[in-house]
């Protein structure tokens, strides 16, 4: 079989454009093969939008591709470099555990990533062994799923392969390999690595590829580094205003963790909250709360600027014109985040209008939440569906105050109840990936072999705003516990 039958039978259609950056920035690293590998979830919606033939994939040299056993015609594989702050401690990191194959160009003439992560040990695994276990895999792919079908910016999981080996960390567990699918894998994090380790050409190198890849409208303005700051800060306000929306907690808002393209990326200790309490924290290392549900804008704020320091010597030649430039850029990620959040948060309340008073109405809802531990997303379901009998809310007399505030103001918008509902319906997911729901699936997969609950989740979770009677299970308060829930780095 030729190399161009092969292609058209596989669908990969790779190119490697990261690898004409200066060297610097990557090693070339072949995936560590593993013993016995073997599907266990293929995400097929999403291989045919790759252009990948589904059935291919789920052949044994499919599944060896995957598992990092060979390597698809026209890769050349790579670990990328990067460093990042980590708990606010700046340090020197890199692909440890994952190989980005190349970058797949799809029917549709898109350009995505395509990293297989768990895939052995890389120079940049600093004493790791480069694998991943197979609940932390199955996580990320549950998680990103979900995070897709919200219309939230976020890398995609096409596969997991269970390995047949183990990985060792506090005991032995299952070994998996996910292939992880982006729009690039460029982090702030990697323009702090360019700055700190490479030289000036380095720098401007990474930022005209990024440009190219993700920005190109601006690649002929006389201030496009300066333009390129501005459009990472409007895309990260928007995503994450859109977490805020959701009751979503990223767990490890690291600088490394933050892909300039404006999607979710890494998901480690992350998870959805329950009850509202603006402090949430699920990340068993958190301790401080630094990236706790209330501090994701602040710190997001915070990685701009790193990313803004990092640009300096490129945005002017006179440093304090620079530094001013960088200061004027990131002190408008706050107001873009809010006029987000707040444009969100009417839509969940049913407004299709702003009127001054409407940034009070949506605080006094989130405090009377706060202060009676209703939960987040049951909470504006229940509103939606006018169902509040059903929450911990219901015959609560300042509750009830609200809630006639509340439709004193739709009754000015002049729109019929109906159109109002239908709002608050999109706005609002039904189902949510539940902490409760989201270990029960992996328990069943990784200790019994029982993958149907997990694919019963992903069919409700990728139907998020659907009124399905069969996904009703998945829209109940969570059970009561005795102890806050926790989540760890995937490791």
């Amino acid at each position: 079989m030729s190399d161009r039958e092969l292609k058209i039978k596989t669908g990969w259609n790779l190119d490697n454009s990261y690898t004409n950056l200066p060297e610097i920035f990557y090693r070339k690293i072949y995936p560590v093969p593993v013993r016995s590998p073997y599907m266990i979830v293929l995400n097929n919606t999403l291989a045919k939008t790759l252009g990948l033939n589904i059935e291919e994939l789920n052949s044994q040299d499919g599944v060896f591709t995957l598992a990092g056993n060979s390597i698809p015609e026209g890769s050349i594989p790579i670990a990328q470099a990067y460093s990042g702050h980590q708990f606010s401690h700046f340090t020197m990191l890199g692909d440890g555990r994952a190989v980005l194959l190349g970058e797949q160009i799809t029917p549709d003439n898109k350009r995505l990533d395509i990293q297989l992560k768990g895939s052995g040990i890389t120079p940049f695994s600093r004493g790791g062994d480069g694998r991943a276990a197979l609940g932390p895999m199955l996580r990320e792919y549950i998680i990103s799923e979900s995070m897709n079908s919200f219309k939230i910016p976020t890398t995609r999981s096409l596969a997991v392969v269970e390995t047949g080996e183990p990985v060792y960390r506090e005991t032995a567990l299952k070994g998996a390999v996910l292939t992880r699918v982006a729009s690039s894998h460029i982090r702030v994090g990697t323009f702090q690595y360019a700055a700190n380790w490479g030289s000036e050409d380095d720098l401007r190198a990474l930022a005209d590829y990024t440009i190219n890849r993700h920005f190109s409208y601006i690649n002929k303005d006389k201030e496009k580094y300066l333009l390129l700051l501005e459009e990472i800060i409007k895309r990260q306000a928007s995503l994450i205003s859109k977490w805020q929306l959701v009751g979503f907690i990223h767990g490890v808002m690291n600088t490394d963790n933050m892909s300039v393209s404006g999607e979710t990326i890494d998901y480690g200790p992350c998870a959805f909250m329950d009850t509202y309490d603006p402090d949430t924290v699920f990340s068993s290392i958190d301790t401080a709360g630094r990236y706790s549900y209330k501090n994701q804008p602040k710190i997001g704020e915070w990685n701009l600027l790193r990313l803004a320091e990092a640009l300096i010597s490129i945005l002017h030649d006179d440093e304090e014109t620079a530094v001013k430039m960088a200061q004027d850029a990131v002190s408008k990620f706050y107001v873009l985040f809010i006029n987000n959040y707040y444009e969100g948060m009417r839509a969940k309340i049913g407004l299709f209008n702003e009127e001054k008073d409407d940034v009070s109405l949506i605080n006094s809802l989130l405090d009377l939440m706060r202060r009676y531990e209703a939960d987040y997303t049951y909470t504006f379901n229940a509103l939606t569906e006018n169902k509040l009998e059903d929450t911990i809310l219901h015959g609560n007399s300042e509750f009830m105050n609200w809630y006639n505030t509340w439709q004193a103001r739709l009754l000015k918008q002049q729109r019929t109840k109906e159109e109002t509902k239908q709002l608050m319906r999109s706005s609002n997911p039904s189902i949510i990936p539940r902490n409760y729901l989201v270990e029960n699936a992996l328990n069943e997969a990784i200790h019994n072999e029982n993958y149907s609950v997990m694919n019963n989740l992903l069919s409700a979770v990728s139907n998020p705003y659907s009124d399905n009677k069969e996904y009703e299970e998945y829209k109940k308060l969570p059970p009561p516990t005795a102890c806050p829930y926790r989540t760890f780095c995937g490791t």
